[in-house]
């Protein structure tokens, strides 16, 4: 079984990578995520990560870990660091050390109360009321309430201080506050500058900024230039200081969807807007038809994307914000609310946030595109110099690679990847479950592989240009008796892939069907970047279905062999007493406590989980 890893072709991604902000996720071969970063200049960073000299083993470690890099663009460093406390909160890399959470970024904060204060907040949020954040700096929180002191005046104390207040203090006189605390100011009021003052914070400030410019004008007309000044200077503040967060907002649950096209191909880039943090995107690559519009191209998208077979367990939003409405859209909204029973809002011509949130996933998408754009010329040229090794006199359309997993013989599962000239056709990957053979026998899980793929091809026209084999001379020998035997006139060329003997990427050895000759690329040839990178796809498929295959045996072994244990009498036990290992441990009493569980049952339970 392969286990080194294929080297991440570096010099082909940095030359997509685009100079702007942004967050960048690097993946194992598990397709972990193993750090995330961020950068003000995602070239210049990620190019860093590639140089000769670097500074430390933690840096040598995580690079020879690559197996790829997921790039986000945002608009801006702020907004990059709010991404990345995201993605480390919700990937926990191995290679980020220090972790940050919501509680290393303050807050402001409304409280519920009879005459609600305004203040910031450190920390989990355990007093009730409404958050507004996270802020980058405590400096900007300090702004932003000195800001909200002269537009709102709500008290900033504390509520000890609050109660024992028999005359107003210096902020009444300083027209900071309306001291509620003595009643200067109605209930109503107050409530009515605690509600202005949330739509201030939650981006809805143009009502705010309007009574401004009014005041300014009122005192500028009664020639009271210095407090026109004042306002003058409040709305130049409130514009500069009050910047929406993009990426950790306001908006509570809402999708996002980005468009970006170049001739006849598209990228669409989902945003996944929940709580006001983008938790995730992905990128879609649709094939259209010549003239698709906008509008149609939306519509496909969202029935195949959200109206599936699926719907059920998959969550759709309250709002999805679009370029531009779809198709039909009226007909959409009244199949999600057939379906799923909710009113679902498709947005338009949006402002303020959700304008930035669409912005930043057309910017992906059109990213995402020269980046995929860039990878498919990189995998061309990698065919190209593969032909010039083999010398196909038809050229290579497609290549195959097998690869046997199991452990210690058991669970032993084959898998076949596919590749064409665009890379990795994932439609057409198979793993085949090997039972048949003695356990541990790679040699016959080959025989086996190959027959359940090739067994019953009739056509030359299925097979590929190459079958990659993962092993060396033996595992080859069976894969040139089985073609022998299937008797096809020109059947694919055969290639053993051997491992070197440190077993580093860049040691194998190409063993040619037939004459068995060896060939040995350099470590730096693009053909065997190409080879080792369908080597190692193979690997990883074949060990996830694998692993899948332990799992569920691991899951079902015992309780559900056990006569008269079913599938809801078996999660009753497991959810009730917490897992396998507590219903081992458990004696018949404790067993006979789980709901449906009768003592003769409990007996035999704790019978068979005892082997008595």
């Amino acid at each position: 079984m392969t286990t080194a890893e294929a080297p991440f072709d570096h010099q082909a991604f940095l030359k997509s990578v685009t100079h702007q902000s942004g967050v960048y996720r690097m993946y194992n071969k598990s397709q972990e995520v193993i750090y995330v970063g961020k950068a003000k200049d995602l070239k210049k960073r990620l190019a860093s990560y590639f140089r000769k000299d670097l500074p430390n083993n933690k840096t040598r470690s995580l690079v020879s870990h690559i197996f790829f890099i997921d790039v986000t663009v945002t608009h801006s460093e702020t907004e990059a660091l709010l991404l990345e406390n995201n993605y480390i909160k919700k990937y926990l890399p191995k290679y980020n050390i220090l972790l940050r959470d919501d509680k290393s970024y303050p807050y402001l904060l409304i409280t519920e109360h009879k005459h609600p204060k305004l203040g910031s907040h450190r920390g989990a949020k355990k007093t009730k009321g409404e958050y507004f954040g996270p802020y980058t700096t405590v400096g900007a929180v300090w702004e932003s309430l000195r800001l909200m002191q002269k537009l709102f005046p709500l008290r900033q104390c504390e509520d000890s201080y609050y109660r024992a207040r028999s005359r107003p203090c210096l902020q009444y006189q300083l027209g900071r506050c309306s001291a509620p605390c003595v009643g200067k100011i109605s209930d109503d009021d107050y409530a009515e500058q605690v509600k202005l003052a949330k739509l201030f914070l939650r981006g809805k400030s143009n009502l705010v900024i309007d009574t401004l410019v009014e005041k300014m004008d009122q005192a500028s007309m009664s020639l009271a230039f210095e407090q026109a000044a004042n306002y003058r200077d409040q709305i130049k503040t409130l514009r500069k200081v009050q910047q929406q967060q993009y990426v950790s907002g306001f908006a509570s649950e809402l999708d996002v969807i980005g468009i970006y096209q170049l001739k006849q191909q598209v990228c669409l880039h989902m945003l996944y807007i929940r709580e006001g943090k983008v938790l995730g995107s992905k990128s879609f690559f649709p094939k259209i038809p010549e003239d698709t519009t906008i509008s149609e191209l939306l519509a496909a998208f969202i029935s195949q994307h959200y109206l599936n077979s699926d719907v059920a367990n998959r969550h759709i939003p309250k709002e999805i914000v679009l370029p531009e409405l779809p198709d039909d859209s009226d007909e959409l909204v009244r199949m999600f609310k057939s379906l799923t029973d909710k009113d679902i809002k498709f947005s338009v011509n949006v402002k303020t946030e959700r304008a930035q949130y669409l912005k930043l996933a057309t910017t992906n998408a059109e990213n995402a595109l020269l980046t995929k754009n860039s990878e498919k010329e990189s995998i061309a040229k990698r065919f190209t110099a593969l032909n010039e090794v083999f010398e196909l006199p038809n050229g290579i359309q497609t290549m195959e690679c097998f690869d046997i997993s199991h452990t210690m013989g058991q669970q032993t599962v084959a898998s076949c990847v596919v590749f064409d000239t665009n890379g990795p056709l994932k439609s057409a990957y198979r793993r085949y479950n090997v039972h048949g053979i003695t356990p541990g026998d790679d040699y016959a899980a080959m025989s086996f592989a190959l027959n359940k793929r090739y067994g019953k091809v009739s056509s030359e026209a299925q097979l590929p240009s190459i079958v990659f084999i993962d092993g060396g001379k033996g595992q080859l020998a069976r894969a040139e008796d089985f073609f022998n035997q299937l008797n096809h006139p020109t059947p694919p060329l055969l290639v053993g892939i051997a491992k070197g003997e440190s077993r580093k990427p860049g040691l194998e050895t190409l063993i040619l069907a037939g004459s068995h000759q060896l060939i040995n690329l350099p470590a730096h040839s693009p053909a065997l970047h190409l080879i080792q990178h369908i080597r190692d796809e193979s690997h990883r498929f074949a060990i996830a279905g694998h692993r899948a295959k332990r799992q569920k045996q691991a899951k079902s072994s015992t309780l559900e062999s056990i006569p008269g244990i079913g599938q809801k009498k078996r999660q009753a036990l497991l959810k009730y007493l917490g897992g396998l290992q507590e219903v081992k441990n458990a004696d018949v009493n404790g067993l006979c406590k789980v709901p449906g569980i009768s003592k003769a049952l409990a007996q035999t339970i704790y019978e068979a989980l005892h082997d008595n």
